[in-house]
């Protein structure tokens, strides 16, 4: 082996150059001898693929199908969802004021809607819906999943549930309670939430009679 420094011929594995003194940290060859050229890797064959598994070609043939992404935007509501989620919130909030009160000798009592009928707890339940429901209508240009019925159908449904029960629940007062203001907040919502839908619907069905 010759030195890394001198290039004087030294013994094979020496660690020290006696002629320079310069430590050797590898085998040197001789200027003659070349060295063995590094192997080049050959391409990669590729390995077996599992079952129900999909190789290279497979997943660019086949790219994965992005979810939809949530953006609000108010724009993609029409009219009616407005007037039917404002008054959808109104009724929700309705449902946990006075609804009705007594007075004694000068004392005064007052129960919310929930408390003097607890099946209005389906109205609340069912106005939450109504107001998810149309969250993501403002979050999604085409909702991930789909639905039984139309947003026309759908919104004339839970809207005319809530009407139904919250117009029960005003006529049947209990006892010699009187109506508080909680109660007429709650029946105009439900209303309001229901006619905008159910006007359209009644005249599509008269001009096809």
């Amino acid at each position: 082996m010759v030195c890394s420094q001198c290039s004087n011929n030294i013994a094979e594995g020496a660690t020290w150059c006696p002629r320079c003194g310069a430590q050797q940290s590898a085998a040197t060859p001789p200027p003659g001898q070349a060295r063995p050229a590094p192997a080049r890797p050959g391409p990669a064959r590729p390995g077996p693929v599992a079952a129900g598994t999909a190789g290279p070609r497979d997943t660019a043939r086949y790219p994965a199908s992005e979810a939809p992404a949530f953006r609000f935007d108010a724009r993609r509501w029409t009219g009616v969802d407005r007037i039917a989620g404002i008054a959808t919130l109104a009724l929700l909030i309705s449902l946990f004021l006075p609804w009705f009160g007594v007075s004694v000798f000068g004392f005064s009592a007052t129960v919310d809607g929930v408390a003097a009928h607890g099946y209005l707890y389906l109205v609340l339940l069912v106005a939450l819906a109504i107001v998810a429901y149309l969250v993501l209508r403002a979050g999604f240009e085409q909702l991930p999943f789909r639905l039984p019925l139309t947003h026309e159908q759908l919104l004339l449904a839970a809207t005319g549930v809530n009407l139904v029960l919250v117009l029960l629940a005003f006529l049947t007062k209990p006892g010699l309670a009187a109506w508080r203001f909680g109660a007429f907040v709650g029946l105009a919502a439900a209303i309001v939430a229901c006619a905008p839908v159910a006007i359209p619907a009644i005249q599509s069905r008269r001009n096809r009679a």
